[in-house]
């Protein structure tokens, strides 16, 4: 019986669950993985799927999907629209949207396994599917591997996957070398004086503190780093005061920062913590900074080799026009722990999902950054056909590869 994969994209998007809660998907996943006839164990890392299709000798490829939506209401206007609603980890109910595409990417594996699964007499090796969460925390592949997958699972010979993009549907998007950029979250708390709105001269107020360092920040990337470098700094929270005439003791910041290397990486941290603190001090902070890591993501790098046999099999397969460089994406993965645990090459491609007369016309006009919703938008959904056929066929197509 062939899986209805239309059917399964808009039930996941209409159902979408946030980081390490995504209990229904893993177990509509894990439900299809085992009517394929593989062996499947759910509650890995939490949420975790893992699926395993031993096939005769040869090499153990590796295939992910992450699965977690995030904290977005969803305004694309779809008739199978997002209502959903979830408690994020402070206990605030939020709008949930599969704003960055995941429910595409487990679609897209699903497909791709029953694929594999009928042409099992053309193969010879073993594949272990894992449907990862907490993507969007950077935390989902962490936690399966300190589950210990590596030691109760088939070691991988290479690992594989893909995220879908705002690129035309029916392009791949593939480099070697890194191909996603390093990303490490801080928070930092900023320490004042509160006391009375009308009082201001009584306190030491980290509303204005925040807001200097908020300033200076962006003078990292546009005064601090090479102009023919990469990096970013994004302040995406502020929080600070209840009310407008109490001036509130702390402030915090939620930084996001993005590099290609390990170079960038140290000078940009650097200057963050100089400014933060140097900042602290110009206001007369009686209490030090505090600046705390909440997760940190290495660069998701294509293996050399690994990527150029990819390469060439996409284009085999999806014809080599289809097949394109796409530079370096400042965004970040998490799903590159799992190759560097276990010592394995990794390849990690894009593929589109925006109609490509509109993608056409909006680049015509100059108008692709506000006419093409990116992921994380309220506005952001693949168009369902051709991206799920091309999906399957590229991940499917990558593992043949190196199936014997």
């Amino acid at each position: 019986m062939t899986i209805d994969l239309e059917a399964l994209y808009i039930d996941l998007h209409q159902h979408p669950e946030l980081s390490f809660q995504e209990t229904r998907t893993a177990g509509i996943a894990a439900q299809h993985l085992r009517d394929l006839g593989l062996e499947v164990e759910e509650g890995v890392g939490v949420t975790g799927v893992i699926g395993v299709l031993r096939n005769g000798e040869g090499p153990v490829v590796w295939v992910r999907a992450d699965m977690d939506a995030l904290p977005v209401e969803e305004q694309t206007g779809l008739a199978y629209a997002s209502t959903a609603h979830g408690v994020d980890p402070a206990g605030t109910t939020v709008p949930v949207m599969h704003a960055c595409g995941h429910d595409m990417h487990v679609t897209a594996m699903i497909g791709a396994v029953e694929k594999l699964v009928t042409e099992r007499d053309q193969w010879s090796g073993t594949l272990v599917v894992v449907i990862q969460p907490a993507e969007e925390y950077g935390a989902g592949a962490r936690a399966m591997l300190d589950a210990g997958i590596l030691d109760r699972y088939p070691k991988p010979d290479i690992v594989l996957g893909q995220h879908v993009t705002p690129l035309p549907a029916g392009i791949i998007g593939v480099r070697s070398g890194t191909q996603m950029a390093a990303s490490d979250g801080l928070t930092v708390t900023l320490h004042g004086r509160g006391g009375h709105g009308s009082r201001p001269h009584a306190t030491i107020d980290p509303v204005v503190m925040a807001a200097a360092t908020v300033m200076r920040l962006q003078t990292i990337t546009s005064r601090e780093v090479d102009p023919q470098g990469v990096a970013v700094v994004t302040v995406g929270s502020i929080h600070a005061g209840l009310k407008n005439n109490i001036i509130p003791a702390e402030a915090k910041l939620e930084l996001s920062l993005r590099y290609p290397n390990e170079e960038t990486r140290e000078a940009v941290l650097a200057s963050v913590e100089r400014i933060v603190r140097a900042e602290a001090t110009a206001s007369g902070a009686e209490r030090e900074p505090e600046i705390r890591t909440d997760h940190t993501l290495p660069a998701t790098i294509n293996d050399e080799d690994a990527t150029a046999r990819v390469t060439a099999a996409l284009q085999r397969a999806l014809g080599e026009a289809s097949v394109i460089d796409p530079g370096m994406f400042t965004g970040s993965e998490d799903v590159s722990w799992f190759a560097r645990d276990a010592g394995a090459p990794l390849v990690f491609w894009f593929w589109g999902g925006i109609d490509p007369v509109r993608f056409a016309e909006a680049r015509a006009a100059g108008r692709l950054e506000k006419d093409i919703p990116t992921n994380h938008s309220p506005f952001f959904a693949p168009e369902i056909h051709p991206t799920i056929e091309v999906g399957v066929t590229a991940l499917s197509a990558a593992a043949r590869e190196f199936l014997g």
